[in-house]
């Protein structure tokens, strides 16, 4: 028996990044990137490591240098291994008897790194589905409103990664989410309530981002501290984050563009008020500059690294790339996963 489980990148559309502090989010999935985990049963356990995200074995001491200059020191192994054991914890604590297989799991991802598209949640994502096939768990015995947080607590609590849930909703959900994460609902049911939004209603998206990103994983600053001092500065910026997701809603259920755009652009600036131009980095504020400059909205899809937003013609789009091309970053057009 071979099971196959792909989860996709995401964008968080409007209310990022609010989703960790009891905020809303608008989220979807896109096609263009995603993380596949193949897994089959086999004498024993083994966990397969990338060969180029997990490397082992290096020409000399200056191509390890290099590797981990530009890749730092982990790839999805741990993320694999993480997810293994956390899913064993989730089935311990609540009496889900396994069945005694052993098996191989490996993975692949085309998703840029440290660029702000959930990559990591992606391969924890499809790591969980595949062991739920494998072991034939039922949607009784993990509820699908469960599994997010089951994914989110391989990188939190496992592997101690600053996270919130919109990715993993996105993710274990599949296309266009709204997702309110509300405290009143997080601490009664232990999960937010979510909503599917028609991907169709979604406008002709764009994605730039770096290659080379070197100034990612910094977008949380002290305000995580200082939300849970009280600050009401955060706090109300939270409020804010998270209803510029619902007015985005009520704008694409409209099919209100121009309201979106403008929505975009407010939930970037809120965001680089709330954190500071020194959290942003110089280059993550330059990708923003380059589509403002030509008329376009433009936001983080996650915690920085890439830039993304809204055009309407193939010669919006040709105008974005040679602009982005210029400067260095990569660029394309992204297409929404349709559930």
């Amino acid at each position: 028996m071979i099971i196959r489980k792909r989860a996709y990148a995401r964008l968080g559309l409007l209310g990022n990044p609010s989703d960790g502090f009891f905020g809303k989010t608008l989220s979807t999935t896109i096609a263009d990137f995603h993380a596949d985990v193949t897994l089959w049963e086999s004498p024993t356990l083994r966990l397969v490591p990338h060969p180029v995200h997990d490397p082992l074995e290096f020409g000399c001491l200056h191509e390890l240098r290099e590797s981990a200059s530009r890749d730092g020191y982990y790839g999805g192994l741990r993320l694999i291994f993480a997810a293994c054991k956390r899913f064993a914890d989730y089935c311990d604590t609540h009496s889900v008897e396994l069945a005694p297989r052993a098996f191989t799991i490996a993975y692949e991802t085309s998703i840029p790194r440290q660029v702000g598209l959930a990559g990591s949640s992606a391969i924890v994502t499809a790591t969980m589905m595949a062991l739920l096939d494998l072991y034939g768990i039922s949607e009784q015995q993990l509820p699908r409103a469960v599994l997010p947080n089951l994914v989110l607590d391989v990188e939190l609590q496992e592997l101690a990664i600053s996270a919130g849930l919109q990715d993993r909703v996105v993710q274990v959900y599949g296309g266009c989410m709204f997702m309110d994460f509300s405290r009143e609902l997080m601490e009664c049911n232990g999960h937010g309530e979510y909503a599917r939004v028609d991907c169709g209603l979604l406008p002709r998206l764009y994605l730039a981002w770096d290659d080379h990103p070197s100034e990612s994983g910094r977008m949380h600053s002290d305000v995580r501290t200082r939300f849970q001092r009280g600050d009401p500065q955060v706090i109300e910026a939270m409020r804010e984050f998270a209803r510029i997701a619902e007015l985005g809603r009520a704008a694409l259920e409209q099919r209100d563009y121009v309201e979106l755009s403008r929505l975009m652009n407010e939930n970037f600036d809120l965001r680089r008020r709330t954190y500071g131009d020194d959290v942003l980095g110089a280059r993550n504020l330059e990708m923003v500059s380059i589509a403002r400059g030509l008329g376009f909205a433009a936001k983080f899809p996650g915690s920085g690294g890439a830039v993304f937003g809204p055009f309407e013609t193939d010669a919006d789009r040709d105008r974005l790339a040679e602009a982005y091309a210029r400067r260095g970053y990569r660029f394309g057009e992204v297409h929404p996963v349709l559930p």
